[in-house]
């Protein structure tokens, strides 16, 4: 049988057949009816009459998934954490075409179970230790749920005045969290904002820095506007400089090394942007980071402030992954410079037990993005925005339209409170530090760069091997390590160094998950450098 959804208003206008009016299932909203084609095999629709939206049905439907969703929790330790599938397995798998007949929701969990999973990678299982944590809580979980709800597009304070102001209020509660300055909160002349990505908060500064200085010098000076880094920042900065028409030539990255365990040289910075001045460029924006994501490298931002303060540069500080344990006392100081900061930016969604997407930016100067960014077409046009009583979030973004991406991290401050979440980031360091001390107990291997929060970035190094070997030896163990399923590490390069990383961040995460995750690693090795020393002795 051929069904055919409708609306029942066509019945209502008197356009619908007997037979659709029959079929019709009014729920006072939207209604979906069936059309039978004649000639087709009777068949029954219960079970196949799924509302767009109904109270009862939205009820039962979504406790099933919740209980999906637990059951995935409770055993998530048996699924490979790496996913194992080849390129394309799903193509295979799934028909080449929508259903046209409707599914009912088991069908579609058996097929989650049976399809989907073995293409995931669990980024939350306790055995997760690759790139940075990406944290989903229950807190941050009933968030999200409570945002897809309710399902509002806040791009402006009169489509939902409650997701503006509760996105200013929970800003302002993080940001004095991290004693940043009053400059970054909502009651002076800057403010809070809940991006996408810190690749969103980044272009977005980007473009507020590039347009306040073509404002002052004109928009020819394009060419000449030049971006300073080092080379342990996030691409996303250089990204960032594509969209924003920045000369590839003009993009200056400045090298680290183990000197300075990677973090930027202040005297390199001045030493780029002097040389820059005196041939005629336009120095304009510079971005530090606390916690580089190769190594957990800090830039020192209270001496870096000061020089881009000297040369008027828009200073932006990426902390993207690090910023989180900054509400902890004895990290906090790790933050000091941030004073002289135009932009600041950590991604909740990353330690702070806040689902993805959330990326908290603070900026001093709130106009900066608004003229950057800002649209007003007719019909957006109301009386609150007219007058300037209010914020629109619209203009601090690159989309029109935003979620109520407040709800997560509101809930997550207070279902957990700050006490626990401070004792959270310090579990997870802890952890790492017990990790630091394996490795430093085994004399194969060695750890490459002081451990500052949660992260070790370690290799294998045994004696009497040179770099290429160790180089060599070091892609192997990660690959076999990660080709069991047990646990899932990820690699950087540093000074010509190929080395593993072990980022300690997942919430389920305890002390026999990183000691078992260490006896892989050691037993995998151990089978590499029996190889090794069997072909050296043939």
């Amino acid at each position: 049988m051929t069904w055919l959804f409708f609306s029942s208003s066509l019945a209502a206008r008197g356009e619908g057949t007997e037979e659709e009016e029959a079929y019709t299932h009014n729920n006072n909203s939207l209604c979906f009816g069936f059309k039978r084609f004649p000639g087709e095999m009777e068949r029954g629709i219960d079970g196949w009459d799924l509302k767009a939206m109904d109270a009862e049905q939205l009820r039962e439907n979504a406790h099933k998934m919740v209980d999906f969703i637990a059951d995935y929790y409770q055993s998530i330790e048996s699924f490979p954490v790496l996913s194992q599938v080849q390129p394309g397995y799903l193509r295979e798998l799934v028909p080449d075409s929508a259903p046209h007949l409707p599914e009912s929701l088991e069908q579609v969990l058996q097929d989650v179970k049976e399809k989907i999973l073995p293409g995931v990678t669990h980024w939350q299982s306790p055995n997760y230790f690759a790139y940075y944590p990406s944290n989903s809580s229950i807190a941050g979980f009933m968030g999200e749920m409570l945002s897809a709800g309710l399902n509002i597009v806040g791009f402006s304070w009169i489509t939902s005045p409650a997701a503006t102001e509760l996105e200013m209020i929970v800003m302002d509660w993080l940001g004095r969290l991290l004693n940043l300055p009053d400059d970054f909160l909502s009651k002076g002349q800057g403010g809070g904002v809940i991006q996408g990505t810190a690749s969103e908060a980044i272009l977005v500064v980007l473009l507020a820095a590039r347009d306040k200085v073509q404002t002052k010098m004109g928009k020819r000076t394009l060419e000449k506007l030049v971006v300073y880094t080092s080379d342990q920042t996030h691409s996303a900065l250089k990204k960032a400089c594509q969209i924003a028409g920045i000369f590839p030539e003009n993009f200056r990255v400045i090298e680290t090394d183990a000197s300075t365990n990677y973090a930027l040289s202040p005297g390199m910075l001045e030493e780029a942007v002097s040389h820059d001045v005196s041939s005629g460029l336009v120095p304009f924006f510079f971005c530090a980071t606390l916690g580089t994501t190769s190594s957990t490298a800090v830039d020192p931002l209270a001496t870096l402030g000061e020089i881009a303060k000297k040369y008027e540069l828009w200073f932006h500080i990426d902390a993207a992954y690090a910023g989180c344990a900054c509400i902890c006392p004895e990290y906090r100081p790790y933050l000091d410079g941030v004073e002289e900061a135009d932009s600041f930016n950590m991604n909740a969604h990353k330690w702070f037990l806040t689902n993805f997407d959330c990326s908290a930016l603070w900026v001093k100067d709130r106009n900066a993005l608004i003229q950057s960014l800002s649209t007003n077409p007719e019909f957006l046009k109301n009386k609150a925005s007219q007058a300037n009583l209010v914020v629109d979030y619209k203009d601090w973004q690159i989309p029109l339209g935003r979620r109520f991406r407040s709800l997560k991290l509101w809930m997550v401050l207070r279902l957990y409170g700050v006490a626990n979440l401070q004792q959270y980031f310090r579990n997870h360091i802890d952890l790492a530090k017990h990790f630091d001390g394996l490795v430093r107990g085994d004399s194969n291997f060695e750890v490459v760069t002081p451990r500052i929060f949660s992260l070790v970035c370690f290799r294998l190094a045994p004696q009497n091997s040179d770099e290429d070997l160790r180089n060599q030896l070091n892609r192997g163990l990660l690959d076999a390590v990660n080709s069991t399923g047990k646990i899932f590490i990820s690699h950087t390069v540093l000074s010509g160094k190929y080395v593993l990383r072990f980022a300690v961040g997942a919430p389920l995460t305890e002390e026999r998950h990183v000691s078992e995750a260490w006896e892989v690693i050691q037993l995998e090795a151990s089978v590499i450098l029996g190889k090794v020393s069997n072909t050296s002795r043939g």
